[in-house]
């Protein structure tokens, strides 16, 4: 048995990201019909929206579930309890100190899994008692490590500090990636960017669009000052490398990056001044499909590729 579909009682070792303004419950609810991990993505939601979205996510679906929660988000509180008070069963943490919530998730039943990018903070993670870690590569979309250390190097360097589950993230959208990191030594996959260009995702279909069609090289991680972020490259990346070039205090970029930016391009579709979050894989795919078709074009790579390196 492998140990995540194990931990999280699901049939494949696939987990989808909680990425924000993508994953609302009908995206986690069609990931998790098709055998992997749903998360709904907390971090875009006020409290109420995502009391909303647990409910409804548990009407779409008799499987297992989770929700993501970033614990920069100002309401944190609010959004643990309701996470306890809607009975959800599986939270995973990122961006922040995972021994601060994990106990109480923990006593309250609940599987906890922390995002990292680095050795060091997955065994921090590790020691907070956390029962999974996501170790997260460079070449991953949306908020990123500072490291900058890809996915094919963080895996193996992760798996020597750790005893338990070790999910790869970064870079990964098919059965290749996925066999090619647990051969690597993880147990099971995290997939973000090609859920974002899902027919189930609630990202705008502007996004989505431009998702597929972004070619290699077209995404560059930045901002690293506030907190470093892989965007597509469009004007409002291109504003940003310009007033680089001023030099610029922290506060000029605050002033540039503004309010709801991400929202303004992810969930309204501005492609111009949005901020528009994807993993460099995005220049692998060529097509929207639904979530089932991901997960079982993925489940069929991987089996493909398994009976391919018999005869290396």
């Amino acid at each position: 048995m492998n140990k995540i579909t194990q931990l999280f009682k699901i049939k494949y070792p696939i987990i989808q990201g909680g990425m924000i303004w993508n994953s609302g419950y009908k995206l986690a609810s069609a990931v998790s019909n098709a055998g992997g991990l749903g998360l709904i993505g907390a971090g875009s939601m006020y409290p109420d929206v995502l009391r909303e979205h647990i409910q409804k996510c548990k009407l779409a679906t008799d499987k297992p579930f989770g929700v993501n929660v970033p614990m920069l988000y100002p309401n944190i509180e609010e959004i643990i309890n309701i996470i306890i008070e809607e009975g959800v069963k599986i939270v995973f943490t990122s961006a922040g100190n995972p021994s601060t919530w994990t106990s109480l998730l923990k006593q309250n039943g609940i599987t906890v899994v922390h995002v990292v990018s680095s050795s060091k903070f997955a065994f921090k993670a590790q020691e907070a008692g956390v029962d999974a870690v996501v170790a997260e590569g460079f070449e991953a979309g949306g908020h990123n490590g500072r490291e900058e250390t890809t996915t094919l190097t963080l895996i193996p360097m992760v798996k020597k500090h750790l005893s338990i589950p070790l999910i790869a993230a970064g870079g990964i959208a098919t059965g290749r990636g996925m066999l090619a990191a647990m051969v690597l030594g993880a147990d099971g996959v995290q997939v973000g960017s090609r859920f974002a260009a899902s027919i189930e995702s609630s990202a705008h279909e502007n996004f989505k669009n431009t998702i597929i069609n972004c070619k290699e090289g077209e995404t560059q991680v930045t901002l690293k000052e506030l907190a470093p972020v892989r965007l597509i490259k469009n004007k409002f990346y291109n504003d940003i490398q310009e007033l680089y070039k001023t030099n610029p205090s922290i506060e000029e970029l605050k002033t540039l990056l503004g309010r709801a930016r991400a929202k303004r391009g992810m969930f309204e579709g501005d492609l111009v001044e949005g901020e528009l979050e994807i993993g460099q894989i995005s220049g692998l795919f060529e097509d929207i499909k639904s979530a089932k078709e991901i997960i079982d074009d993925m489940i069929r790579e991987f089996e493909i590729a398994k009976s391919e390196i018999q005869n290396l």
